[in-house]
């Protein structure tokens, strides 16, 4: 396969998520005219239209979906192939961007550790990334991989692995009516002001953090959003909202003079997934994803 085919992939497999010829470029850094060359290409080696473009929209042909479904996870193990390879072929060296969210607990620390000591020449640098934004710093190139709370929907990044699996618990400021519970039940958030996650994150990740309706079905009244974990544990310490929260950062952030933990029955549990970009693996962040699943025994 020449170095162009996979250009052609690439940008087929970028417009296909973005349905949009302008914004496919961004995304690929080089101009709408070279995406449609680049289809028109593809297109040509494929003997029929994979795209339907119109001045108002553009969508793919039954055909073109159908190639996107065999095509996505052929590139993924294409590249991870040819990344694998380089990999054994030089070493993993150059610097690796971790980001994360919240706390890093032991068993990142752990994975964290393992990489190091697998790959010396590697340098790390820990990036604590907005609780709002938790995909941004990715797709800016911030950072290599991100630690981040499910769901992850995004068709632009990959999952994995999934791991620290946790029930949830309300942090509420111990002078909350909640404060002295042992436990709560999910129906009962619908008696405190939940506090939100402001800015860029998508919709359905934000309303995951914090629900507007109960299993239920009953209306959660909606606190004041924050950008932060840290903004968010000052409004609980000053009783303006409760916040739903994973176990361990519950543990971890603890404030027994302020703010108090109570576990909630009834929620899905909080889990955390590691995030790289599908479309520019690094060696260093999927060395990483290996480490991680080694250590929490998931698979990357």
């Amino acid at each position: 396969m020449s170095a162009i085919e996979l250009r052609e992939l690439e940008s087929f497999l970028v417009l296909a998520q973005e349905l949009h010829f302008g914004r496919a470029g961004e995304r690929l850094y080089i101009s709408q005219s070279r995406v449609s060359q680049l289809l028109r290409s593809l297109e040509s080696r494929i003997g029929a239209p994979l795209v339907e473009r119109t001045s108002r929209r553009v969508r793919l042909t039954p055909l073109g979906e159908s190639f996107l479904a065999g095509l996505r996870p052929a590139y993924d193990t294409l590249r991870a192939t040819v990344d694998e390879a380089r990999a054994a072929a030089r070493g993993v060296g150059g610097k690796l961007r971790i980001g994360f969210q919240g706390t890093i607990d032991d068993c990142l620390g752990e994975a964290i550790a393992r990489f190091g000591d697998r790959y010396p020449d590697c340098a790390i640098d820990i990036v604590e990334i907005p609780l709002c934004d938790p995909f941004g710093p990715l797709r800016r190139r911030e950072v290599d991989c991100a630690v981040v709370l499910l769901p992850v929907a995004e068709d632009d990044l990959v999952l994995g692995p999934v791991f620290s699996r946790q029930p949830q618990a309300l942090a509420v400021s111990v002078r909350h009516p909640f404060a002295a519970r042992e436990s709560l039940s999910a129906e009962e958030l619908a008696d405190c002001r939940l506090i939100g996650i402001a800015g860029g994150a998508p919709e359905y990740w934000r309303h995951a953090q914090a629900p507007g309706l109960t299993p239920g079905g009953c209306p959660v009244p909606a606190g004041p959003s924050v950008n932060t974990l840290q903004e968010g544990l000052s409004l609980t310490a000053t009783n303006r909202g409760a916040m739903l929260l994973c176990r361990s950062t519950a543990e971890y952030h603890g404030r027994r003079d302020s703010i108090t933990f109570v576990p909630v029955r009834g929620l899905p549990d909080s889990e955390l997934g590691l995030v790289r970009p599908r479309l520019r693996p690094s060696a260093q962040a999927e060395a990483f994803a290996g480490a991680v699943g080694e250590t929490t025994g998931t698979p990357s």
